[in-house]
């Protein structure tokens, strides 16, 4: 059996799609928040890709218990929240990440309904199904899980529609697609070049090492992040984010930030001088999702826009990805 409690996700590298897509399969990458779930008789357990314990979340998937017929399985997967207008939207999933009581989830659970978008089968009835390949595994996930309003099993494309998936997802504003080889074990807690995570926009997770006050409108408030990701182990800057903000959430990360406050900076180098003549530096612990132009070629992000905060990574395993 495994051990749900020290159980980590398989990771996928960043790459393209394979020119070769024979013997690969693709997925669509949801733009969501990973989740280990515990399900059987007893219950259901939930736990970020940290390893944090997230079952008062999301109760809606309670229900997941009677859905299985009893069977005791674990599942991985992806918790997404979608607009209006169907698509994946971080935002809206964030006002379900840091709410402090049971009150608070069930009132927001309402007004911002979310989906476990489930991709992979890890255990079945005490049977562990991680070397097994993805195709076998992916086959007894679909007969076992019927698709409800709070959770669904999506379909995998096969070898030859790659490209086209790409292409409709990149007409959709999705991010990206998923390609992973049909063969493949479960590597729990690795990264696999077995699973290749294609993006179809410039986006990724960022430190934040600091922040500068707003000027205009935002004076007296938060007005850009200092943001930066590890190589190997020192903190690189990567430049200052500036948009994306709402007023709520300029307040929200300022409390957040305020209590990490230090006197030095954490980046090494540390940022230009015109930037660092106005920083306020913090402990890198918080990590933030950033859509972005581009790179510039000394690794300063252009024109990037903030998404949300993410409380299910680690900062030391942030990296530049592209």
């Amino acid at each position: 059996m495994v051990a749900f409690e020290s159980l980590l996700p398989m990771k996928a590298v960043t790459g393209t799609l394979p020119a070769d897509e024979t013997g690969w399969a693709f997925e669509i990458k949801w733009d969501g928040v990973r989740v280990l779930s515990s399900i059987g008789p007893k219950g259901v357990r939930l736990r970020s890709s940290r390893g944090n314990d997230i079952s008062a979340r999301y109760p809606e998937l309670r229900r997941l218990t009677d859905a299985l017929d009893n069977h005791r399985v674990i599942l991985d997967g992806e918790v997404v929240a979608f607009d209006e207008n169907g698509r994946p939207s971080f935002g809206l999933l964030q006002t379900r990440m840091h709410l402090a009581s049971a009150k608070e989830v069930a009132k927001r659970a309402e007004t911002v309904p979310i989906t476990y978008v489930v991709f992979d089968l890890i255990e079945l009835d005490g049977n562990e199904l991680m070397p097994l390949p993805y195709t076998e595994r992916r086959r007894l996930l679909t007969d076992l899980l019927p698709d409800d309003g709070c959770w669904t099993v999506p379909s995998a494309q096969e070898a030859g529609n790659g490209r086209a998936l790409m292409n409709a997802v990149r007409e959709r504003g999705l991010e990206g697609v998923m390609a992973k080889r049909i063969d493949s074990p479960y590597l729990a807690g690795k990264r696999s070049s077995s699973w290749v995570k294609a993006k179809a926009r410039l986006r990724q997770e960022f430190v934040i090492g600091g922040w500068q006050a707003g000027e205009g409108n935002r004076t007296g408030q938060l007005g850009s992040l200092l943001v930066g990701v590890y190589d190997g182990d020192t903190f690189r800057y990567c430049g200052k984010v500036g948009t994306g903000f709402s007023l709520r959430e300029l307040t929200r990360l300022g409390g957040f930030l305020e209590p990490l406050a230090i006197e030095e900076s954490p980046f090494d180098p540390p940022p230009p001088r015109p930037i660092a003549r106005l920083a306020h530096y913090v402990r890198p612990e918080l990590v933030a999702e950033v859509e972005f132009g581009e790179w510039t070629g000394e690794g300063i992000l252009r024109h990037p826009s903030y998404l949300g905060l993410r409380d299910d990574k680690n900062p030391t395993d942030v990296v530049r990805e592209g």
